[in-house]
């Protein structure tokens, strides 16, 4: 059964939204404030955590934080009565997968939540098992990445990244493609969101950060997997 964690202040809401995904087969655990979520999300193998931004307390932001610095991949669907741009381009930066707003019908919300799990289905069997570039090795199929034998912690949307221009490796891949492959969403002014992105990737994969060898900037073109020999 598909484990759901419910990160939701108002109660009888929360008692609703659980009693409509149990129906559709879902196990939902329900949690009001960051710290209990993060426990249930810590303690169960969860395929997916709803989330509402305007906790008591903490902000749903930093659960998100606190995910992205744990290097967690579960994926994330904001659900939340927060509809301005500046929300949702924060959430987005922080590692949400998906953001919806309230009022929603269960069938919306449903049909966000089955195309996000088949994404990450899709995402975990893509692509043939290591993959080499420098010192780096990726795994798509269990999405593990290591750097001189030792486990990288990427977030999910920093794996994506990574996994959309591995698929393009030696060509460079343009912001709005990324954004497009990687948010599912049309370029904006949040186009800068892939630019935060490889910056934290590169943190994280290159020696030097500074003076990237794998994940190249292709000056008005966008973003390149370092080439292999037999590509150059």
């Amino acid at each position: 059964m598909t484990q759901l964690v419910l990160v939701e202040n108002n109660r009888s809401y929360a008692t609703v939204l659980r009693a409509g995904l149990a129906v559709e087969g879902y196990e939902v655990d329900l949690a009001d404030d960051v710290r209990s979520g993060l426990a249930l999300i810590r303690q169960r193998d969860v395929d997916l955590v709803i989330l509402e931004l305007g906790l008591a307390g903490q902000l749903g932001f930093d659960l998100l934080e606190a995910l992205q610095a744990n290097g967690d991949q579960v994926p994330v669907l904001v659900l939340s009565t927060w509809r301005d741009d500046a929300h949702k381009e924060r959430a987005f930066e922080l590692g949400a997968d998906d953001y919806v707003t309230k009022p929603v019908s269960m069938e919306t919300l449903l049909a966000r939540i089955k195309a996000l799990l088949r994404r990450v289905n899709a995402g975990d069997r893509a692509g043939p098992s290591w993959v080499r570039v420098g010192d780096i090795h990726i795994h798509p199929p269990r999405r593990v990445v290591e750097r001189h034998g030792k486990r990288v912690a990427l977030r999910r949307k920093e794996y994506d990244l990574l996994l959309a221009l591995l698929r393009q490796r030696g060509h460079a891949v343009s912001r709005a493609d990324l954004l497009r492959e990687v948010w599912r969403r049309e370029p904006g002014r949040s186009i800068r969101t892939v630019d935060t992105h490889i910056l934290m990737l590169r943190r994280k994969v290159e020696h030097d950060p500074h003076a990237p060898r794998h994940i190249l900037t292709v000056y008005g073109k966008g973003y390149m997997l370092a080439p292999t020999p037999e590509d150059r």
